[in-house]
C-alpha cells in the first residue's frame, strides 16, 4: 500500500480511517475537502483543484481522503489500494451529525450546524452516487486492492487484524 484512496459517503468516517492509515503507514495524507474548500467557505476553481490533485498523484506515496466523483476515475488510475466505506445512510447521517461544533484537520472551518442541504445530500448518496462508484471501481479494478466495508464492525475487524 503506497497510493491509497479512502472513499465513501460523508459521515462514514473516511477522515478518521485515513488518519489511522497515516499513523500506521507513515504515508502523507491529503484531504480533498482541504484542497477544494477555502476557510471562508468558498471554493477554489476546478483548475486550481485539478492542478493540486495532479501534483499529489505524481508522488510515489500518498493517502487521499474524499469522494469527489468528478475526479475519482483519475485517482483510481493512480492508486494501488482503495478503501470504500459503503455504510448505510443512517450511519453516515449520525457520523456527520457528531462533527458539528468540532474542529477537524480535514475541513478548513468548524461546522456550527447540521446543514439541511448537506443532510439531504447524505440521504441521497445511495441513490445518486453508489452505482457510479461501483462502476468506476469495476472499470479500474485491475491490479488494485479494493476493500469494501459495509459496516463499522467490518472496518474494526480489519483494523484488529492489521494491528496484531
Amino acid at each position: 500500500m503506497k497510493r491509497i484512496l479512502v472513499i465513501g459517503c460523508p459521515g462514514a468516517g473516511k477522515s478518521t480511517f485515513a488518519r489511522k492509515l497515516r499513523d500506521l503507514t507513515g504515508l502523507p495524507l491529503f484531504y480533498l475537502d482541504q484542497i477544494w474548500h477555502k476557510a471562508d467557505r468558498t471554493n477554489v476553481t476546478r483548475e486550481e483543484f485539478d492542478a493540486s490533485l495532479e501534483q499529489i498523484l505524481k508522488a510515489d506515496q500518498w493517502i487521499i481522503d474524499g469522494n469527489y466523483i468528478r475526479t475519482l476515475e483519475t485517482r483510481l488510475k493512480h492508486c494501488d489500494t482503495v478503501f470504500f466505506l459503503d455504510y448505510p445512510a443512517d450511519i453516515c447521517l449520525e457520523g456527520a451529525r457528531t462533527r458539528v461544533g468540532k474542529a477537524h484537520e480535514d475541513l478548513p472551518w468548524v461546522e456550527t450546524e447540521f446543514d439541511p442541504e448537506f443532510q439531504q445530500w447524505i440521504k441521497d448518496f445511495p441513490r445518486d452516487q453508489l452505482r457510479r462508484i461501483y462502476e468506476l471501481l469495476g472499470k479500474n479494478a485491475s491490479g488494485k486492492n479494493i476493500i469494501i466495508f459495509r459496516s463499522r464492525d467490518e472496518a474494526d475487524t480489519w483494523w484488529n487484524r492489521v494491528r496484531y
